[in-house]
């Protein structure tokens, strides 16, 4: 996780984002240590990103790249307002042990915003943000079945806004975010998947945080959290509306660096 000390809404790359809409940063401070003090509780090792200013979207960490195992597939990332993150990703990453791979030129690639497993195989959201040749090139260094999933919302510009694996055969999804092909595909290689209804998507129902059998989401969100109770599921909704003016929540402010827990790697 990275401290929100510089966030903002000093660009407009996605339609959450306003700038005559700013976040308050006292109310983000608030919201971001809520989330932190959640996941604490459930006993997850939390390690931090120092915030550097000028890189107000550094707080959203999903998207530095995606984790296999002691290797991090670095992200490439398609604005030039971003792009300045993936040096202090690098550096943090080889900091911390692991090795770090580069994306080859023009294979714009989000990180676990757009690449997600679910049991041995990797979903991966394109089009957006994120081009299917870098997911297809990933999947062949880490040799293993990707899904490609073609995002056709703009308000569901990352995969993780709309995709949730719960475990390896579980997982949350909005249907709309993905053309007919994705939604088949979904339903094809997923055997139990919860949907959530527009309402609750908005809220970002979808980008919550898996530690187990606990789910850590952003408020709004009762259908979703009733579905989950009855899967033997606990919830634990925290406000993190500050974030969402930037298209983010808890997932995003997240990354996860032993493996999800839907994750079985080849």
């Amino acid at each position: 996780m990275c401290p929100p000390d510089y966030y903002g809404i000093e660009y407009e790359i996605n339609p959450w984002m306003s700038r005559s809409q700013q976040s308050d940063p006292e109310v983000a401070r608030q919201q971001w240590e809520s989330l932190y003090q959640v996941l604490n509780s459930l006993n997850a090792r939390i390690e931090l990103l120092t915030p550097v200013k000028g890189l107000p979207d550094l707080v959203f960490t999903a998207n530095a790249g995606l984790i296999w195992k002691e290797r991090v597939f670095l992200a490439l990332f398609r604005h030039e307002a971003r792009q300045g993150e993936t040096p202090v990703d690098q550096e943090w990453f080889q900091d911390a042990g692991f090795e770090t791979i580069e994306m080859p030129d023009d294979y714009f690639f989000e990180g676990a915003g757009d690449a997600l497993f679910c049991g041995e195989t990797l979903f991966a959201g394109y089009l957006i943000r994120s081009d299917v040749r870098a997911m297809q090139w990933v999947a062949e260094k880490m040799n293993c079945r990707v899904i490609p999933l073609q995002l056709v919302d703009d308000f569901y510009y990352h995969l993780d806004t709309c995709f949730c694996p719960l475990s390896e055969t579980e997982a949350i999804y909005y249907p709309p975010a993905f053309d007919e092909y994705g939604q088949q595909a979904l339903k094809e290689h997923v055997p139990h998947l919860i949907p959530v209804v527009e309402k609750e998507a908005q809220r970002f129902a979808c980008n919550a945080v898996v530690i187990g059998k606990s789910v850590a989401l952003n408020t709004g969100c009762p259908q979703l959290e009733k579905d989950l109770n009855q899967l033997g599921y606990e919830t634990y909704s925290t406000p993190l509306d500050e974030f969402i003016k930037a298209g983010g929540s808890a997932k995003c402010l997240t990354l996860r660096l032993d493996g999800e827990c839907a994750a079985v790697w080849p």
